[in-house]
């Protein structure tokens, strides 16, 4: 499943051509993805322009013009295509019209029409239109924790999302409540940087170590984002082109080989927590 640093790489793909654009003609091809559209969906996005390109946690947010803001998630395999380029691709090649395409929306900025179609071959990923001022509260917004992009992401964030945790840290991590946007691959990487072993407790964790934990959450994110995220399968950029931070993983998929951190004899070693691989150096991290 695509994590915050490709799904912000998706939304700063589309943000030059959409930025200021008038919605003129939508194409519902389905009824649904993994819910039911809302009611009047294509009639409501319709001449709407969209103001901002927005992203929270995984979610991408469109606040329009009409006082309502186009939610969209792309699950495990959404992607946005705009007039045969990918802005993410996550599986198949994109359908430039198919089965898979489940939108299709003509967007106009001055003289130019661009085509933008949604695929979902899963149909894991899902949309919404919410009422701009009841997006915070809304049941898919309201219980997210911090950004772990903000300015003012740090140790205060972590220690209070921690407190009284028993749960491994790795496991507390992934949990949105605590950390908005987290996925598996870059908590394990966020981790080794910090030297903190995945199966410690999260509320033992304190003072230096959460500052060395929030630091390391915080450059994993943003070196992934400039990296264009991580091509696992075939996810591509607003360009058509790879991610590349997968070549730069320290723990993650690297099983039984050796440990980067220089003068350690350590091997990675994989182990399963809560359904997921987690990746680590029992060495380093403690």
């Amino acid at each position: 499943m695509p994590e915050l640093p490709e799904v912000e790489t998706v939304r700063r793909g589309l943000e030059p051509v959409l930025l200021g654009a008038r919605l003129e003609r939508v194409r519902k091809n389905r009824p649904d993805l993994r819910f039911p559209f809302p009611e009047r969906f294509a009639e409501r996005l319709e001449g709407a322009v969209i103001e901002r390109l927005d992203r929270r946690a995984k979610y991408l947010l469109f606040p329009l013009s009409t006082g309502e803001t186009w939610v969209t998630h792309l699950g495990m395999t959404g992607r946005f295509t705009l007039e045969g380029e990918e802005i993410g691709a996550f599986e198949d090649a994109p359908p430039v019209a198919g089965k898979h395409e489940h939108v299709t929306l003509y967007a106009r900025s001055g003289d130019r029409l661009t085509r933008l179609g949604f695929a979902d071959a899963r149909r894991f990923g899902f949309m919404g239109l919410i009422a701009t001022r009841d997006v915070e509260g809304h049941a898919w917004f309201r219980n997210l924790g911090p950004e772990p992009l903000s300015n003012v992401f740090g140790a205060v964030d972590l220690k209070h999302g921690f407190a009284g945790r028993r749960t491994p840290v790795k496991t507390a991590l992934l949990d949105q409540a605590v950390v908005a946007g987290l996925g598996n691959i870059y908590v394990c990487e966020a981790l080794y940087r910090s030297r903190i072993s995945p199966l410690s407790a999260a509320g033992s964790l304190s003072g230096r170590r959460l500052e060395t934990l929030a630091s390391a959450i915080r450059a994993v994110l943003i070196e992934a984002v400039e990296a264009g995220g991580s091509t696992l399968k075939d996810f591509a950029n607003a360009e058509g082109g790879q991610g590349y931070f997968q070549h730069r993983f320290d723990v993650y998929g690297r099983e039984g080989e050796a440990c980067h951190t220089p003068a350690c004899s350590g091997t990675v070693r994989r182990i399963v927590q809560s359904g997921r691989s987690t990746f680590y150096c029992p060495r380093c991290q403690s």
